[in-house]
């Protein structure tokens, strides 16, 4: 898909599972919105085609996909109480009086809003609000459901609510979802799949542990949970050295700038000396809940960042300043 000169959507083709619960994942601009609302036909694609449980789908419209779209901000009928914004799109259809009432009832227990029927959109929290858009779209038995950053306008804590909802919705309902989001805590704590997007184009599918713990690319690495990464180049071969790190690698040509990430809950930190370690200085330690970050020194001017249990910094008595001992479990290696 393209707007004038910008490729919003960039030649991207992927199959989900019929069940299965799959984040998009990817910074604002990447072409997520779009290639979501191209699913729904809410956008005409310039080019390719797309198939929904079997059937061609491409030049249908909206009406005529049996998809159910939630979008960010709910976009409810105000003047319509809940009951009614959830019966809406059965009563559209048609559907007889008895089966309206039979699926509305079934759907507020299930996103739990039994009582709430009279109340209208501004009586209700916007966790509330979100939940009814959902058993909207659920309404009318979509093959597909598509959820437009979901959870975005809402606070910290209803959206780790919500999360936790959404997974039991889902296990319940077993529509197969697709659901966009930039925020990575939330595509790895409630998917099944991932699809990382960049500039139009997918950069990685897999599972959350995949993607975690195999970026396929430098920016897969960087967008997806936090990194450490280092520069240098391939001294001899199969070997980097940085400070008084060893890294092997394989694939590289001696000489050639690579750059290496690992993430800072594999930097493994003691007190005492244990095999493959260098020596470090804690430079700064800051409290994250149930971990405590450490930036540490390995020498000059070169520092890495830990995340060690916050049980571990406590009986391990780490104080700034003081030395220890660490060593890198994991990493990737990309050429630069």
């Amino acid at each position: 898909k393209r707007f004038g000169n910008f490729a919003a959507v960039d030649n991207v083709s992927f199959n989900l599972e019929t069940g299965s619960l799959v984040a998009l994942l990817g910074p604002s601009g990447s072409g997520k919105s779009t290639l979501l609302r191209m699913i729904a036909g809410l956008e005409i694609p310039d080019g390719g085609e797309i198939i929904l449980t079997g059937n061609e789908a491409t030049h249908l419209s909206a009406g005529e996909r049996n998809i159910g779209f939630v979008f960010q901000h709910y976009a409810l009928f105000k003047h319509m109480n809940v009951w009614d914004n959830v019966a809406f799109g059965l009563k559209m259809r048609r559907e007889s009086k008895q089966k309206i009432h039979d699926r509305v009832t079934e759907l507020l227990k299930l996103v739990h809003l039994e009582g709430y029927e009279r109340r209208f959109p501004d009586q209700l929290s916007g966790g509330q609000r979100q939940r009814v858009a959902v058993a909207r779209a659920l309404a009318p038995e979509p093959h597909v459901l598509l959820l437009d950053e979901p959870f975005g306008a809402l606070d910290a804590k209803v959206r780790d609510e919500l999360r936790d909802w959404m997974l039991q919705l889902h296990e319940e309902s077993h529509v197969t979802t697709l659901f966009v989001t930039h925020d990575q805590h939330e595509a790895l704590e409630i998917s099944n799949t991932i699809l990382v997007m960049n500039q139009g184009r997918i950069e990685q599918t897999g599972t959350p542990l995949q993607i975690f713990d195999h970026p396929a690319t430098q920016f897969v690495a960087e967008f997806v949970g936090e990194s450490n990464f280092i520069d240098a180049s391939v001294s001899e071969e199969n070997l980097v050295l940085w400070g008084p790190f060893k890294f092997v690698v394989k694939g590289f040509r001696v000489g050639q700038n690579v750059r290496i990430y690992f993430r800072p809950d594999d930097v493994y930190v003691t007190s005492e000396e244990e095999t493959l370690q260098v020596q470090a200085t804690i430079n700064r330690s800051r409290f994250r809940g149930a971990a405590m970050e450490l930036d540490l020194d390995v020498g000059n001017g070169r520092r890495i960042i830990a995340h060690i249990p916050k049980g571990v910094f406590l009986a391990s008595g780490f104080q700034l300043g003081q030395k220890v001992y660490v060593g890198i479990t994991a990493f990737h290696t990309f050429g630069r």
